[in-house]
């Protein structure tokens, strides 16, 4: 598998030892940055590289981060591909959120998290990969650009591309732009915000809709719901869609959805759902039991999102 270039030991430890010799502070303004807004829509082209380290880890189950679900409980099964990555988002030692992610279709699932909106403007950082989606055996959990894995010959672009989607795959898009599930609007503190820069954390999002509706819903209509909510869980997920980019290899959605479930006291709960059409430039605020009834549907199984205390009605 790894014929031809460095042993993956070898690799490994060249790509972290230049990383070890490196202060992300003072580069990462260098680095391609994705663009301010929610009109984002460039990588790092290939323009210096992000140094800003993640420490994901792709496990077979979310038990090393149930905090980002109510009451510890993640969601039905039936939203499972056939190639799932369990990934929890972990940012300078600490967990940020955790997502699921769709290794065939190089999208993620969905991603849940704390909604903890806070001050500070939208981090300047290239995109990262995720190693471990490469190869499960991979001791190498830092979340890296492509770009620094390729320098250091840890793997080629080739062997990075076979489980997840790479900068180069979102050039050029017409109508489409990076879609957070966790937006780093809803995140507090530079480090969270910086974690939300994962590919595995994308999707490509109608252009419309992700500077227009559902910009509105992230920013205006979240404070609003939550505005009486000690902690707020949140689950944002993509359907998958019969279209890609990128010659075939990345899943355009067909619809984007999210999911909500917050406590306003120990004995009140309170919860709620959106959902959009992908290419379409209107969201629909809902219960989370209208949501659920309209997921089951899409994914022809039953649809659970939180567990049984958060509200259907």
């Amino acid at each position: 598998m790894f014929g031809g270039r460095l042993s993956l030991l070898e690799g490994r430890k060249a790509l972290q030892g230049d990383l070890d010799r490196r202060d992300p502070r003072a580069e990462a303004t260098s680095a391609g940055s994705a663009e301010k807004g929610h009109e984002a829509a460039e990588g790092p082209g290939g323009k210096g590289l992000c140094l800003w380290l993640g420490h994901s880890e792709v496990v077979n189950s979310f038990e090393t981060c149930p905090q980002f679900f109510y009451a510890g409980t993640p969601p039905s099964d039936v939203l499972h591909p056939n190639n799932p990555a369990w990934i929890c988002q972990r940012f300078r030692n600490s967990y940020r959120y955790a997502t699921l992610y769709d290794r065939d279709r190089r999208i993620p699932v969905y991603s849940a998290y704390k909604y903890k909106p806070g001050s500070g403007k939208r981090p300047k950082v290239s995109w990262f990969v995720e190693p471990q989606l490469i190869d499960n055996n991979v001791n190498l959990k830092e979340m890296v650009t492509d770009s620094d894995l390729i320098k250091q010959k840890a793997f080629t672009l080739d062997q990075i591309k076979e489980s997840q989607a790479v900068p180069a795959d979102y050039k050029d898009l017409n109508g489409l732009n990076h879609g957070h599930l966790c937006p780093s609007g809803h995140q507090d503190g530079i480090d969270s915000k910086t974690a939300t820069f994962t590919l595995t954390n994308i999707v490509p999002q109608g252009s419309s809709l992700n500077g227009g509706q559902w910009k509105v819903y992230e920013s205006t209509t979240m404070p609003k719901m939550s505005k009486s909510c000690t902690t707020t869980y949140v689950i944002t997920g993509a359907v998958p869609g019969n279209t890609d980019i990128s010659n075939g290899t990345v899943n355009v959605p067909s619809y984007i959805w999210s999911a909500a479930c917050c406590e306003v006291s120990k004995k009140k709960k309170k919860a709620w759902g959106a959902i959009a059409e992908n290419h379409k430039n209107k969201v629909e605020v809902l219960s989370l039991g209208k949501l659920e009834k309209r997921l089951t549907e899409l994914y022809r199984g039953t649809v659970t999102l939180f567990n049984n205390a958060c509200p259907r009605k």
